[in-house]
Order: structure tokens, then C-alpha cells, then sequence
């Protein structure tokens, strides 16, 4: 298992960033420098990943590249190419973006985010980012969300196909999908179906937990992998019987302190 977490952790070099990872156990790595810095400075940390068996699993857009601004999405549009060129230049597992939100939040809730026209910019926007870098060593993907498109295995199976690149593929957050009563009582269904269908196409999937609250109305909270309702080592032993060096990224916690309780939460479950 490739175990990572989407802090960086606080450190002062590239050296203590790998040495801190490596002591928690991790095998995965989020890359927390952007294609804006220093080009010395990133080298520095993909060196000391590599020398240290740290599989980069992540180079995040996380922009709306659906943006109403026309202004604002074109410079987005650059960002999201950039850090395509940032991780095809250093080996990253995948880029990773959400597919983006037609409101004033980057990732918010409307209406118009289900809209054919969307459905079809949102293809557009992300052949448009692939053919201008035309990677070889990384894959473009976009994370599953609870209010845009795709909404489930079957929609991003259409999103493949309709995108038609062969450097097109999947970041799996399943936690993102449960958004029924259905999906959350039967989530280890839920999730062996996800891999099913597309499972050779993910490169890198989140963990968290959620809860289903008992108050009214329906309403799903975010939590940490230990407080949350999902059979996390279901889902973890699910990725990996697909890909042995399938990257988990604990992500949304707010210290480090956080982040490595749930570490040793996960390392408990999977040892079990």
C-alpha cells in the first residue's frame, strides 16, 4: 500500500520533508510545489522522492476551469496546463482537478453544473488541456464530486469515452459519491462497483470517512477516516487488488497532528 497524506507536513527542507514521510511509513506523496517555482527547488524534492521510494502521487489544479469569467477561466486554463507540464516532467501517478462549477464558487453546488452545454465544455476543456501538453509519463484525471459531473462509475465511464485520450483517466475520491442513504448503508457494494468498472483506469484516490447525520433533512458530513462510516480497509483492499501500488492520500485534516493519527488508525486496520 502506498499510504500518503495531502499535507506536506511541516518541514524546512527537502530532505526533512522525505525524512518525516519515510519515519510515518508513507510511500506516497503529494507534490506541494506548483510549475511557478523554482525549477532547482522542485528537482530537489523529486530527487530526494525517488531516492527515498516516495511515489509522487498527486500534482493538483484544484481551479475552476469552467469558470464563468471568460478572463478568469483562460487563466486557469494556463495553471491547469502548467502543472500537466509539472507532472508529466517529473513522473506524478496523475494531474488532478475537479471537473469545475458554472457559479462564483470554484467548486460549488448549481444547477447549471448538470446543463448538456457544461457536460460538453467540460469535455472540450479537458481534451483542450491534453493536447497542449501532450504528456508521456502522467495521466490528466478529475476527482469524483458530490454536485458536478461524473456522478458515479457509469457517467465517468461516459466521460472516458467521451473525452477520448489515451492520457485521460480516473482519481478516485468514492467518498465524494456517497451522497444516498443507499450508497452509504450499502458503501462496500458501492465501492467494489466503482473498481469494477473503473478500476484500471484510477491512478490515485483520496481517504476520508463520512457520516450519515440522524437529524433532519438528509445530510452527509466529512469526517476523518477513524470517525467515519466506511469499511476503509474494504476499500483500501479493493484498490489494491488492481494495483498493488495504488497511492491512498489522507486528505482534509487541519494539523499534522491530525494526519498522523489517522496514519496510525489506517496501519492499524491493515494489520489486522
Amino acid at each position: 500500500m502506498r499510504l500518503g497524506t495531502s499535507s506536506p507536513l511541516s518541514h524546512s527542507s527537502p530532505q526533512e520533508w522525505v525524512m518525516k514521510h519515510k519515519a510515518l511509513g508513507l510511500g506516497a506523496v503529494n507534490f506541494h510545489l506548483s510549475y511557478e517555482d523554482d525549477e532547482t527547488l522542485i528537482d530537489e524534492y523529486v530527487k530526494e522522492a525517488r531516492n527515498n521510494d516516495l511515489v509522487i502521487a498527486e500534482v493538483g489544479v484544484w481551479r475552476n476551469t469552467l469558470d464563468l469569467n471568460e478572463a478568469a477561466r483562460k487563466e486557469t486554463m494556463k495553471y491547469a496546463v502548467g502543472q500537466l507540464e509539472l507532472a508529466d516532467r517529473i513522473g506524478s501517478r496523475c494531474c488532478v482537478n475537479i471537473i469545475g462549477a458554472r457559479g462564483p464558487r470554484w467548486d460549488g453546488a448549481y444547477k447549471e453544473n448538470f446543463t448538456k452545454e457544461t457536460w460538453e465544455l467540460a469535455v472540450r476543456t479537458i481534451q483542450q488541456i491534453i493536447d497542449e501538453v501532450n504528456p508521456k509519463n502522467t495521466w490528466f484525471t478529475i476527482e469524483s464530486m458530490p454536485w458536478m459531473f461524473p456522478t458515479g462509475p457509469d457517467e465517468y465511464l461516459k466521460l472516458l469515452e467521451s473525452v477520448d485520450r489515451d492520457r485521460f483517466a480516473v482519481h478516485m475520491d468514492v467518498f465524494n459519491w456517497i451522497t444516498t442513504p443507499r450508497r452509504y448503508f450499502f458503501h462496500e457494494e458501492f465501492i467494489s462497483e466503482c473498481f469494477e468498472k473503473l478500476g484500471k483506469h484510477i491512478k490515485s484516490c483520496h481517504l476520508k470517512g463520512v457520516k450519515m447525520e440522524d437529524d433532519y433533512t438528509l445530510f452527509f458530513r466529512e469526517t476523518s477516516v477513524e470517525d467515519g462510516g466506511i469499511n476503509t480497509k474494504h476499500l483500501i483492499e479493493t484498490g489494491l487488488s488492481f494495483d498493488k501500488n495504488m497511492p491512498f492520500i489522507i486528505e482534509h485534516l487541519h494539523t499534522d497532528e491530525q494526519y498522523l493519527n489517522s496514519v496510525a488508525h489506517i496501519k492499524s486496520l491493515m494489520t489486522l
